[in-house]
């Protein structure tokens, strides 16, 4: 990839996303939307980049009025019956994740995960299982290979994902861009 132009990077990098959201099917956000609808607290867990993005979602949530918590932060409380937990594990394997998963089926929580890899052992874990079908670093050596390094494509169409599954979510809960600024932090 040396030698290419910022927008010959640019280009490949938005073909591959638009790539990957050509595979998606026009349902591909309604179980976990529905999951999140029927939640009465909705935990979100991820590592690394992919956790940024789920920390983004759960951002996002916060303002769609959701209660959500970030696994790992101090005020999540815990999960059982009526709950759930949702992860990102691109991959499709991560004992920790694979773990906490476990934890919370245990406790009566229902769990979605958001993979590339659906037939990893992740998703025989999860209750709702969104496939987006990206690249990570499961599989970014060989002959066909992202513009974006390592696993990059599959956080970015994750972020592009979480952004249009919140668009789907505000109209199916009745919630409007305004309603959603008033839930935004006056602590900048």
């Amino acid at each position: 990839m040396t030698g290419l132009s910022m927008h010959q990077l640019a280009q490949g990098a938005l073909r591959e996303l638009g790539e990957v959201f050509s595979r998606l099917p026009e349902d591909a956000a309604d179980g976990l939307l529905d999951a999140i609808v029927a939640a009465r607290t909705v935990a979100l867990h991820g590592l690394g980049r992919e956790g940024l993005q789920m920390r983004g979602f759960a951002m996002r949530l916060f303002h769609m009025g959701r209660n959500v918590h970030v696994v790992g932060d101090m005020t999540v409380p815990p999960l059982g019956q009526g709950d759930l937990l949702f992860v990102s594990i691109g991959p499709g394997k991560l004992r920790t994740t694979e773990t906490l998963m476990q934890i919370a089926r245990d406790a009566g929580a229902r769990v979605a995960l958001i993979t590339a890899q659906p037939e990893g052992p992740a998703a025989r874990l999860a209750d709702v299982v969104v496939h987006l079908p990206a690249q990570t670093m499961a599989d970014d050596q060989g002959s066909r290979q992202s513009v974006l390094p390592m696993g990059s494509l599959f956080e970015t169409a994750q972020m592009l994902f979480f952004e249009f599954a919140i668009l789907k979510l505000r109209e199916r809960v009745g919630e409007t861009a305004e309603s959603m600024r008033a839930r935004h932090t006056n602590l900048e």
